[in-house]
């Protein structure tokens, strides 16, 4: 063992270089530089101790592996040693010194990650364990007997890779899919690993690792480059290579650990230091959008690479592959899947480029490595010569209505012909929305957008087979695409209204392309009105017959409001994963049902009575013909959203919990619908019922997604929360549904106090947000004839409804609707208010404002 002293002086010695080597960094930004040389400092280090424990190399070598071994060490990366020993007797005998050397390592500060292996195990291949195999493809020596290692590097795993390369490939392939499929097969995260998410630097180990794999199969030789796809251009994997090393090495250093997501502070602080690019600080978003630029390039060459693999068959099954595909034709060939130019002249004739995409679109094949490469080889000319008239709309008119319209779009995006053909589209490619519910770039949602409303034709949702349906009527789905394409191009210019700005960019888009004056009004039309329904859904009662009628007034005629309504569906569903919830769609559906009754001038009364029947009403009638009168009895007094939101069975459940309230004075009913639990409450109406309800529901840990209220005329109260069980509580614990049951029966008759239930869940789950949202309250006395609006734009926070609502009640509004909605951190919702049945005075409302804000205030802890 060495002396404390010798030990203390090497440690310093690394702390030293180790600080170096941070200055250095903090001054040139190169990640490669940094990793190239802590390579180096760890390199001499452990040389040094190799010399002072091992008396001889002979039969022994020091093998460095992963980043190491591929000169690529990070800052606060592990340390990937093979102690190599020619057999078990030198292994035997190099124990001790193996352990001294890890143990020095350790003390020094270094993280070290030891494997000892004889020459004959290395040999031997193991197919449970093939990521060891696969380790070695970085290996390099560092010290010992260079014939040994010669043995392992130049004879061993060429022949290796030889003999087991399928095994060898279908493994990485296998590994990096289940890899990629962890993050949703997407780059698109708020907060993205630089390491392993797709479009990563892992990725990019993949490509090197099949590189060696091919080369090593082919020829038994080794590689000289860097192992990167020369067919998709090294030049920007290289640069791509550059920031996300600066950007792990900043990750590191700011975290003084192996740390490799960019959080959002990190993004930040990258982007105000300027990491990793070349025009120094840059705006947060900014900064993102180059990220996923790079990891966009990464991705898709890895994709393309993993594609090739389970497909590599020899020339003869290829030919007839390429004899026996029905769709391949004169100018495109189809084998495994992957597309082929028959003549490649065709790669500088942007005519056929775009056939070649709209190909890609109707028959969902991808791009082969070599006519990316063709095409990327003609870049400049294809794109000097890429038509922006009419010839380019009677080719992209029939591609957008292909079912994989999306898929080509991308490809031709990733190429970079797709901002050549449109270029109003550069302004948005690979934009960042810099929220927390926008999880994708503004270019990629986009052809979510487009992705989604294809798959309605092939949809078992069922709150979504209503708008298939509706696709399948349109009379021009293209233009609806188009506009799709291009209603938020005008986020790429900055500025408050980007609807504005985006109208404007499509209107110089569409008239260039040469579409006819009223094709121009229509995809003008859903561009300036895209928000309107999804703003619709926020802040108006849809049960309201008035709003009915305004946005029938709108939108204009039926097949405009088919069209908005599949456009608000798409542009929902493609803002995140979880944006587009089940009562989303249905309340989406609810109003275009309700608009398009009003254009056939079949809009129901505000309020039913007893003595005025409708279609609707006889219609549950019909099912208790028994007890007629006492079910309009009932339904005396309700508003018509009422009927129209609710099945006659579903009624005729409320019309029997009514009849029992003698009996029981609160009747309820919790069962489970499109992923959620309803709970409807049918007891009579009292003073600070919703927000007692509200708290109940979060006492439990109930994330409240939709909530109703709806009375009678003799006073009788059916409330309606949709809920997430986030806890699973009534799934994996069915006796608790009972539980759940009667603590709500017991709280609302004061059985039970509700308190004790609200602390125990406060103190659970106080925790801090990411981002702030300042509270907004707003007003409106013109959107309903009979309430006055109030809409909340608030932080979300634990209890966040019930504290509203607690607030209202205290104030003596009544909730006649609520409209709950939450996006990210920000909770916006809306609330139709009364008091002793009429709207708000101004006095009341200033009342109610204070409150509000006082409370809200109040109850933000002191940590967010």
């Amino acid at each position: 063992m060495s002396s404390p002293a010798a030990d203390s002086t090497l440690r310093t010695f690394y702390r030293q270089e180790f600080e170096r080597l941070r200055t250095e960094f903090e001054a040139s930004g190169s990640g490669k530089a940094t990793v190239r040389n802590r390579t180096a400092l760890v390199e001499k280090l452990v040389s040094q101790l190799c010399e002072q424990y091992v008396s001889t190399s002979s039969g022994f070598v020091m093998v460095a592996l992963g980043g190491f071994g591929r000169r690529a060490l990070f800052p606060y990366s592990d340390v990937d040693l093979l102690f190599l020993a020619e057999d078990e007797g030198r292994r035997t005998q190099m124990k001790e010194a193996v352990r001294s050397i890890c143990q020095e390592m350790w003390d020094i500060g270094l993280h070290v990650s030891p494997t000892t292996r004889t020459l004959d195990e290395c040999a031997r291949f193991n197919q449970d364990n093939v990521e060891f195999t696969i380790s070695l493809l970085d290996c390099r020596l560092l010290i010992g007997e260079a014939a040994l290692f010669e043995r392992l590097h130049g004879k061993i795993l060429p022949q290796l890779a030889v003999r087991e390369s399928d095994v060898l490939l279908q493994r990485l392939v296998e590994v990096t899919r289940t890899r990629h499929l962890r993050f949703g097969n997407t780059i698109f995260h708020l907060e993205p690993n630089l390491k392993d998410g797709p479009g990563g630097l892992r990725d990019l180990h993949v490509t090197q690792w099949v590189s060696n794999i091919a080369a090593l199969d082919s020829g038994r030789n080794w590689p000289q480059s860097l192992g990167l796809q020369n067919e998709s251009g090294d030049s920007e994997l290289l640069e791509a290579t550059e920031f996300l090393a600066a950007g792990r090495c900043y990750l590191h250093y700011r975290s003084k650990r192996d740390e490799n997501v960019i959080s959002w502070e990190a993004q930040d602080e990258m982007a105000a230091r300027g990491i990793a690019t070349r025009e120094g600080a840059l705006p947060s978003a900014e900064w993102m959008r180059l990220y996923f630029r790079q990891a966009r390039a990464i991705y898709r060459d890895t994709t393309l690479l993993l594609e090739q693999i389970p497909r590599d068959r020899s020339s003869l099954y290829r030919s007839f592959q390429r004899w026996r595909s029905r769709v391949s034709n004169e100018d495109f060939s189809v084998v495994d899947g992957q597309v082929y130019l028959q003549q490649s002249a065709g790669a500088r004739d942007p005519l056929t480029v775009l056939r070649l995409f709209t190909f890609m679109a109707r028959h969902g094949v991808g791009l082969s490595l070599e006519t990316e490469r063709r095409l990327r080889n003609a870049h400049r000319p294809l794109a000097d010569a890429m038509p922006h008239d009419a010839r380019l709309w009677e080719h992209l008119s029939e591609l957008l209505v292909a079912p994989h319209a999306a898929d080509a779009l991308r490809a031709m995006h990733s190429l970079k012909l797709l901002t050549r053909a449109i270029p109003e589209f550069e302004a948005v490619d690979s934009l960042v929305l810099r929220d927390l519910y926008h999880r994708y770039t503004v270019d990629e949602h986009s052809f979510l957008a487009i992705e989604a409303l294809h798959r309605l034709k092939n949809n078992d949702v069922e709150c979504l087979q209503p708008f298939g349906a509706l696709l399948s009527e349109l009379e021009r789905p293209d233009l609806l695409y188009l506009a799709l394409l291009l209603h938020d191009t005008g986020k790429g210019l900055g500025g408050a209204n980007h609807v504005h700005n985006s109208l404007q960019l499509a209107s110089a888009a569409v008239e260039r392309m040469g579409l006819p004056p009223e094709d121009v009004q229509t995809v003008c039309f859903l561009i300036a009105t895209h928000l309107e329904m999804s703003s619709t859904l926020r802040r108006r009662d849809i049960y309201d017959p008035e709003t009915a009628r305004e946005l029938a007034g709108k939108t204009g005629t039926p097949e405009q409001l088919k069209m908005l309504t599949l456009l608000t569906l798409a542009d929902i569903k493609s803002v995140s994963p979880e944006a587009l919830t089940p009562w989303k769609a249905e309340n989406l559906w609810r109003l275009y049902t309700g608009t398009a009754n009003y254009f056939d001038r079949s809009v129901d009364e505000e309020r039913f009575h007893a003595n005025v029947c409708t279609k609707q009403v006889e219609g549950v009638a019909a099912l208790l013909p028994k007890r007629r009168s006492q079910l309009l009895r009932f339904l005396d007094g309700l508003p018509q959203r009422y009927l129209m939101s609710h099945t006659p069975e579903q009624v005729i459940l409320h019309f029997d919990m009514a009849n029992h309230l003698r009996k029981e004075p609160v009747q309820l009913a919790v069962r489970r619908v499109s992923g959620q639990h309803e709970l409807t409450v049918v007891t009579a109406d009292r003073a600070g019922l919703f927000s007692m309800l509200a708290g109940i529901l979060y006492g439990w840990g109930m994330d409240i997604t939709k909530a109703s209220a709806f009375s009678n005329r003799a006073g009788v109260v059916v409330d309606s929360f949709y809920f997430k069980d986030r806890f699973h509580t009534l799934e994996l614990n069915p006796p608790e549904r009972e539980r759940f049951k009667r603590s709500v029966v017991e709280i609302l008759t004061h059985e039970a106090p509700l308190e004790p239930l609200l602390e125990s869940r406060l103190k659970a789950d106080a925790k801090p947000a990411k981002l702030k949202v300042e509270t907004r309250l707003r007003y409106d006395d013109e959107s309903s004839p009979s309430s006055t609006l109030l809409e909340v734009i608030t932080q979300d926070r634990p209890g966040l409804l019930h504290t509203i609502s607690s607030t209202l009640a205290a104030e003596q509004c009544s909730i006649e609707v609520a409209l709950i909605d939450t996006e990210g951190a920000m909770a916006h919702d809306v609330f139709y208010l009364t008091r002793d049945g009429l709207k708000l005075t101004r006095e009341q409302q200033r009342a109610i404002e204070w409150a509000l804000t006082t409370e809200l205030t109040d109850s933000l802890p002191s940590n967010w």
